[in-house]
């Protein structure tokens, strides 16, 4: 592929229209992840939670949906439920939120089940979400200029929202975990939208010498990659540049010294305990 052909298919994807396309199939991520969360038996017994519960299912389902500009009007001290004025993507929202628990024979959730179909709905997904950082790198540049750890925060926020709200959605459900909050275990998108957020800011330095329509599909299909290979393989990219970062800087270099020397001290000890002139001392 040559450089014109790359950048007009760079160009065509960052003009992608969301609505409804991609939205829906964001919809029906959310949607999936509240109607396959695990519910305490005394809340929906050998029934679906979604037969028992249903408002309490759709109005998770819709804080997962709109998770994104609810988290980010409340940084901004702006109405937190201003995202959800929307009539006409609540209204999407809420068929897909229909389709995927009520639908006849639970047909809408067995074919989200079958993997092409699940794949496809992931990528449209992930462009989404290069889309929702971009746009929240644009907007913060804008609002905060100078301030890039917010800026970057603020795009960490946006394209992992979910995973940030979902702490709520599953006490709305009746489900407290707090321990499975999502600062305390990031999860793959939250890592692969640190990088996004930094890749996007330094864009806008002009640290990175390169369109930014090449800049902006680069993103959406690292977003796309990173979620094929752990829907797949259930892998984490990251792991091994996690693991040399804290071994380096995090105190796991110390660590390892440490350990030797106290392993050659007790090494040292033993074998003076078992040297033939400490036999020879305890028999005099």
């Amino acid at each position: 592929m040559d450089s014109e052909t790359l950048l007009e298919t760079a160009t065509a994807v960052k003009r992608f229209r969301m609505f409804p396309y991609f939205d829906i199939a964001h919809y029906t991520l959310m949607c999936l992840s509240v109607k396959e969360d695990s519910y305490p038996t005394q809340f929906s017994g050998q029934q679906v939670f979604s037969r028992i519960h249903p408002l309490s299912c759709w109005f998770g389902s819709m804080l997962l949906c709109f998770a994104g500009g609810i988290l980010g009007n409340l940084l901004l001290g702006e109405p937190v439920l201003e995202p959800l004025k929307n009539e006409s993507s609540v209204l999407v929202a809420t068929v897909v939120w229909y389709l995927v628990n009520y639908a006849p024979f639970d047909g809408v959730h067995k074919l989200l089940q079958f993997t092409p179909v699940k794949l496809i709905v992931s990528i449209l997904n992930e462009i989404f979400r290069a889309n929702q950082v971009h746009r929240s790198i644009l907007f913060a540049l804008k609002n905060f200029p100078g301030s890039y750890l917010l800026v970057c925060v603020f795009g960490i926020l946006k394209g992992s929202a979910s995973l940030h709200m979902k702490i709520f959605q599953r006490l709305l459900c009746g489900i407290w975990q707090p321990s499975n909050i999502e600062i305390l275990k990031p999860s793959v998108v939250t890592k692969g939208s640190l990088v996004a957020s930094i890749l996007f800011i330094l864009k806008h330095k002009e640290y990175i010498d390169a369109p930014g329509e090449i800049v902006y599909f680069g993103i959406a299909v690292y977003f796309c990659a990173i979620r094929l290979l752990h829907l797949l393989f259930r892998v984490d990219p990251f792991v091994p540049f996690e693991n040399l970062f804290c071994f380096l800087f995090l105190g796991g270099l110390l660590d390892s010294i440490k350990r030797a020397i106290t392993k050659d001290n007790a090494t040292v000890a033993a074998a003076n305990k078992n040297s033939p002139s400490s036999h020879k001392t305890k028999e005099e």
